[in-house]
């Protein structure tokens, strides 16, 4: 096997939530650039539309729109995939939210909200693709669903983001948990990003951006090539016989903390 075999996806068909912008786009690019065929979804149709059109001039990109803090849009992206595909090779599970209040008001609302699609999303999703999944996956060349934490899920952030911490704190051992019960046909692994430029983290990075660049021990904000790359090894033969693992891809921030 070439080095260039070891680390293909080219042919493989991919699932992105939340693939419209930030880490998601960055990783649905990504894929389409390594010959995958990758559709996208997030709530609006619009940005769904306009960026798969967009992505579609370098390779195959499809929208299809679902708002998945709901378990019935779970199951209706599900059924959709399932009449358009025979198998799904890669889910990546990355459309999420996040609410930043002090403590006192902080309120059920915003839990729920962040909790519905970060965590609730993900499980119900995956759920209703396993058979999509089952039928790309085999012991030799498991199907891969790759779920999106945080590092804020490692470690005590310094903002105050209650259900945003604890949700990807979730997601990490939610993955830990699919993974045992997935395998050995469906690897589930999850990627832990530190400070990438997104909209999430826009107004974090315009006011602290140099701050935190400084603080991390490779000097810098993630750049789209760092999250496509890891996605792509989780996703190709090199990543075959990792599962349950939650990597941080964060310039050392959380590993060296």
């Amino acid at each position: 096997m070439t080095t260039s075999d070891l680390f293909s996806i080219a042919g493989k068909t991919a699932l992105v939530t939340g693939g419209t912008r930030g880490i998601g786009r960055m990783i649905a690019e990504g894929f389409i650039d390594a010959g995958a065929t990758v559709y996208i979804s997030s709530r609006k149709a619009e940005a769904c539309a306009e960026v798969a059109a967009e992505l579609s001039k370098k390779g195959t990109c499809i929208g299809l729109p679902a708002d998945l803090a709901k378990e019935a849009e779970c199951r209706r992206l599900a059924d959709e995939l399932t009449a358009r595909l025979e198998q799904l090779d890669i889910l990546v599970n990355n459309a999420g939210a996040t609410w930043g209040a002090p403590m006192v008001d902080y309120d059920e609302a915003a839990f729920e909200r962040v909790l519905s699609l970060n965590v609730k999303g993900v499980f119900h999703l995956t759920k209703f693709l396993v058979p999509l999944l089952e039928k790309a996956g085999t012991q030799e060349e498991p199907a891969r669903v790759i779920n999106i934490g945080s590092i804020d899920g490692i470690g005590v952030p310094a903002l105050e983001t209650y259900a945003y911490s604890a949700s990807k704190a979730a997601v990490h051992q939610l993955t830990r948990h699919l993974a045992k019960r997935l395998a050995p046909t469906i690897t589930v692994n999850a990627i832990a990003p530190g400070p990438f430029e997104s909209k999430m983290m826009a107004a974090t990075l315009e006011a602290f951006g140099e701050q935190i660049a400084a603080s991390a021990p490779l000097r810098r904000i993630g750049r789209p090539d760092d999250m496509a790359g890891a996605a792509i090894y989780l996703s190709s033969r090199a990543g075959a016989y990792l599962t349950g693992a939650i990597i941080p891809v964060d310039g050392g921030i959380a590993t060296t903390r």
